[in-house]
């Protein structure tokens, strides 16, 4: 099969699409053969060996996929031939990935595959965090960074289902469309958004800031949040992490939330179908309905990952593997 190979830790260009094996599965695993795959920023880390989790050289990277199962361990949830998204952590760079089937999610029919893989990283993430991390309640504002992104335009759409008014931040006019699109209420540059917030807000601040940037709008921010406010920490695709004067946090007995999704369903396997449950019925409805950007190629993965990392990208990225 054909599959893309992080071989070398030199950046987003240097990733190459070579011929392997498929892979065997597992007697406890799922074998999808994958349709198209989403691209997150992840993997721009771990093309540069910058990301926490650091597979041995070579591998596949990708780590969510939608396509069709063709093989399902008895007593799984989902059955040979059955239209899935799912999760594989490594190796959804490729025509055909294995997966636990805790890690694999029956689609609607109303998704296509390309909806389907812009879901599991950024809607179960943002799920995630809005709901158990920063106890999101209807009738609250939330304020989305890098609202035009793929974790952005998740955000956005079910802040907005829960019953959030959502201002978006982006860094151009033309990212605010697609902000808008996704369902945000307002929107606001990057540049000076902490004085268009206040003026929003009537001086009162948001509740809730989701925020996978970080970088030099992180403290303007923290200012931003209204008394009791949440600021959920989901990334840092600005690049720099930001630190924490917790003295800021002691004024408007304000929050600063980790959002490590990752880490909580590794020990709670199980969350992520309860997850699943919660958001299908957003999905089958249409009201969650992923904002798709750029498609490319397999072949094309290095300019993919390039959009990411050169912060071009407007919706969810993806890949396609036939």
């Amino acid at each position: 099969m054909r599959a893309v190979h992080i071989s070398r830790l030199d950046g987003p260009g240097a990733v190459e699409v070579v011929d392997v094996d498929e892979p065997v599965p597992g007697p406890d695993q799922v074998l999808i053969d994958v349709e198209v795959a989403g691209v997150s920023f992840p993997e721009v880390l771990q093309s540069r060996g910058a990301y926490q989790l650091k597979p041995e050289l070579p591998f596949v990277p990708g780590s969510e996929v939608a396509g069709v199962v063709r093989t399902a361990p008895e007593g799984a949830a989902v059955r040979a031939g059955q239209r899935v998204a799912a999760f594989p952590g490594l190796g959804g760079f490729s025509q055909v990935v294995a997966a636990s089937p805790d890690l694999v999610f029956p689609l609607p029919d109303r998704l296509s595959f390309a909806a389907a893989a812009a879901l599991p990283m950024n809607y179960l993430t943002v799920h995630f965090g809005l709901t158990r991390r920063g106890g999101l309640r209807s009738g609250e504002t939330v304020l989305v960074h890098g609202a035009a992104g793929g974790v952005g335009t998740a955000a956005v759409q079910l802040a907005t289902a829960l019953g959030a008014r959502v201002i978006a931040v982006t860094s151009s006019e033309r990212k605010a469309e697609v902000a808008r699109a996704a369902g945000a209420a307002e929107t606001v540059l990057a540049d000076g958004f902490r004085d268009a917030v206040r003026a929003l807000t009537g001086g009162r601040g948001v509740d809730l800031v989701v925020d996978p940037v970080g970088g030099d709008r992180f403290t303007d921010s923290l200012r931003s949040l209204a008394p009791e406010g949440r600021l959920l920490v989901i990334g840092f695709t600005g690049g720099e992490i930001p630190t924490v004067k917790v003295n800021r946090l002691l004024l408007n007995n304000i929050s600063v939330v980790g959002v490590g999704w990752g880490a909580y369903w590794t020990a709670r396997p199980e969350y992520l179908q309860e997850q699943w449950s919660e958001l299908l019925p957003l999905l089958e409805a249409g009201t969650l309905d992923p904002v798709l950007g750029t498609t490319h190629r397999l072949e094309d993965a290095a300019a993919a990952l390039l959009e990411l990392d050169e912060r071009r990208a407007a919706g969810k990225v993806l890949l396609t593997t036939r």
